[in-house]
């Protein structure tokens, strides 16, 4: 296998690792968890949150070393690059930020003091992330 071939693989797995689980919690989980009284809710939010967010602060910097080390080691920098190479770099650092500030703020508070008040907050901003994410992934298929 290629060193192409491997970062793509990593930096697709990543992808589809970060996007696919934001999918999930979103559609499937958090409608689902409605079974539950409030603080069962809260709790397994916390422990659903808690690992999830590890594999994305795994997932995360993959998706952006490999996606540099393909531009720039590859490809030979920005330059010769189609349109949605430069779509899907902006829009990745974009969720990169996004969920940072999702992790040091709304989710910080969120561990400090449980409650629906930051939950709130987290889901715009993994709701936001997810429609980024998506996107993302329409445009590398159309280029």
């Amino acid at each position: 296998m290629s060193l192409l071939g491997v970062l793509k693989a990593v930096h697709v797995l990543s992808a589809v690792v970060w996007v696919g689980g934001m999918f999930f919690a979103y559609l499937i989980l958090r409608p689902s968890l409605s079974v539950l009284e409030p603080p069962q809710r809260i709790a397994l939010h916390g422990q659903v949150f808690r690992r999830f967010f590890l594999i994305v602060w795994h997932a995360m910097p993959l998706i952006l070393i490999t996606g540099f080390a393909m531009i720039f080691g590859v490809f030979g920098g920005m330059a010769g690059l189609r349109w949605n190479i430069h779509a899907m770099l902006l829009l990745g650092l974009l969720m990169a930020a996004i969920f940072a500030a999702l992790f040091f703020g709304p989710y910080k508070a969120f561990r400090a003091a449980p409650g629906p008040g930051p939950l709130d907050s987290i889901r715009k901003l993994i709701g936001i992330n997810l429609v980024l994410g998506l996107l993302t992934t329409a445009i590398a298929m159309l280029g």
